[in-house]
């Protein structure tokens, strides 16, 4: 019986841990999608050139930059997470104040990069909406301690 009940709690605990992935990958995944349908609303259909400053010369920012930036930042946010779960005594929290100063600080890019106002707006506004829907979703409902 108690080989059983052993094997019952690694089922669990392999559903945990798969359940825990899978709404990680999700909550990434939805971070990249908001950023494109920010860029999506904002570049394509209100005409708004979203463009960088890098020295200078002006860069266009295409929807691959927008995912492929919102899919990095995730999945750093992903493992700091992860390390953090097996370092840090409240991992959850030290994780949201640590991605919270991380996002503040993100925020000079557009700030000092963009090129107009309106730009700069949009940028800002993929910044918060990929870096809440991180520091909200990846540790989870359970974590919030």
């Amino acid at each position: 019986m108690l080989i059983g009940m052993t094997n019952d709690m690694q089922q669990t605990d392999m559903t945990r841990t798969t359940a825990r992935r899978t709404g990680r990958a999700i909550t990434v995944a939805a971070g990249a999608a908001s950023a494109l349908l920010l860029w999506v609303v904002n570049d394509l259909w209100a005409g708004i050139d979203l463009a960088v400053r890098q020295g200078d010369a002006t860069q266009h920012i295409g929807p691959a930059a927008v995912v492929g930036a919102a899919l990095i930042a995730g999945m750093a946010a992903w493992g700091l997470l992860a390390l953090l779960e097996r370092t840090a005594r409240r991992p959850a929290r030290t994780f949201r104040i640590t991605a919270l100063i991380v996002l503040v600080l993100s925020l000079a890019g557009p700030l000092g990069s963009g090129v107009g106002t309106s730009s700069r707006l949009v940028l800002l506004g993929m910044h918060l909406t990929v870096g809440v829907a991180l520091i909200i979703g990846l540790p989870g409902r359970r974590d919030c301690r």
